[in-house]
């Protein structure tokens, strides 16, 4: 069975998987950004924590790090 023939005009579909596999990892790129950014900023938090002999700091790395996550995910996602 032979390939369908591109009309006069239209470009042959070569890269239609590949770009179905750029389009895939850009998905996942959007869905791991966040968690990163949260587990990032707890683990920064606690390290300073450690470091400054205090108990709260933590919490703010886990908003910090909320809030840069929801940034780039939808910064990727507009683009």
């Amino acid at each position: 069975m032979s390939k369908p023939t591109p009309k006069p005009g239209q470009k042959a579909d070569r890269n239609g998987g590949l770009q179905t596999l750029v389009k895939a990892e850009r998905l996942s790129q959007i869905a791991f950004v966040l968690p990163a950014a949260v587990v990032i900023g707890w683990g920064l938090g606690a390290l300073m924590d450690h470091w400054l002999h205090q108990n709260w700091i933590y919490i703010v790395g886990l908003i910090l790090g909320s809030i840069a996550g929801l940034f780039e995910a939808v910064r990727q996602a507009l683009r």
